[in-house]
């Protein structure tokens, strides 16, 4: 799956235009509701796994072709997909998405399949986790999650201020508890950052496992080279994803430049050149990055220039 650089490269919503793909695909075999006037449930049934997603209709859109990042995935695994879209940074937290997951619950929706993913990052490994509960047994898995933005409990976390005023103690509000019944969790984050990892303890149940994407920032997917990510989710809808083999693909960090900056700037503000200079050569042995090759010649030369 790709994903937009910054949220900042949205556009704006002119109209409904971007939901035109989304409709073809629901008139084959699905749907694509509104619910309320933030929120849509876009459904394509395409075989007995399904993967449910939580993406911003602002990604949507910047998307090519206006469909949901993890469409691709689905479909070349021959996967149902579920997406709940939000407007906004909602935390898909309205009443009308807890109306829908009723409505799928009371329907028994999920019965309907062999293996059942949620999948989220962020604000929407929130949303995974918190309506995973809609599907006992179903499996999660969650990037960098939120646990809850209350206050009295996550009072310490200053990144959503405006985002605190919604509703996370009525319906699927804890998302920690709302784990509970689930097939497993595993939950990725960076133990570096001081919030993602305050909520990743109080996510800590038996049933969870917690993998660590050192260096790899509040956006731990976006450090995952080309390809990672897709297999760490067939890996999980499997069932099979371990530490052992999640440390085997983390591994391949080193091919992704947004890592290498990450590990970079944390060791510059250390002051440490020389290394700085271990990591790009040990980079660059493996990979051609001409940025960091014209780093490592700055290096070397202000090395020369004090030696």
């Amino acid at each position: 799956m790709s994903f937009p650089d910054s949220a900042d490269n949205f556009p704006a919503h002119p109209g409904t235009e971007w939901l035109a793909a989304m409709e073809r695909v629901a008139d084959e075999d699905g749907y694509l509701d509104p619910l309320g006037p933030n929120h849509w449930a876009f459904f394509a049934e395409t075989g007995t796994t399904l993967l449910v997603t939580f993406e911003r209709a602002e990604q949507i859109e910047a998307n090519d072709g206006n469909m949901p990042a993890a469409w691709d995935l689905a479909k070349r695994n021959g996967w149902s997909l579920l997406c709940l879209i939000a407007r906004g940074e909602t935390f898909w937290r309205a009443p009308e998405v807890w109306g829908y997951f009723d409505r799928l619950v009371d329907d028994a929706f999920f019965d309907d399949f062999d293996q059942v993913l949620f999948y989220g990052s962020g604000a929407a490994g929130y949303a995974a986790a918190s309506y995973v509960v809609a599907a006992p047994g179903a499996r999660a898995l969650l990037l960098a999650p939120r646990a809850t933005l209350a206050p009295d409990i996550a009072g310490w976390d200053r990144r959503h201020l405006e985002q605190r005023r919604l509703d996370f103690t009525s319906r699927y509000g804890y998302a920690p508890d709302m784990t509970e019944g689930a097939g497993h969790v595993w939950l990725i984050h960076d133990p570096l950052s001081p919030g993602d990892n305050a909520h990743a303890a109080l996510f800590r149940r038996s049933w969870t496992t917690i993998l660590h994407t050192r260096w790899g920032g509040e956006q731990p997917e976006r450090s995952m080279p080309a390809g990672v990510l897709d297999q760490v989710i067939q890996a999980a809808m499997a069932g099979t994803l371990t530490p052992t083999d999640f440390a085997r693909l983390w591994r391949a960090r080193r091919r992704s430049p947004a890592w290498v900056r990450s590990l970079l700037t944390a060791i510059s503000a250390k002051g440490d050149r020389k290394r700085q200079i271990r990591v790009l050569r040990q980079v660059l042995s493996e990979q051609q990055f001409p940025r960091f090759e014209r780093r490592l010649a700055a290096l070397l030369a202000q090395e020369e220039t004090e030696g």
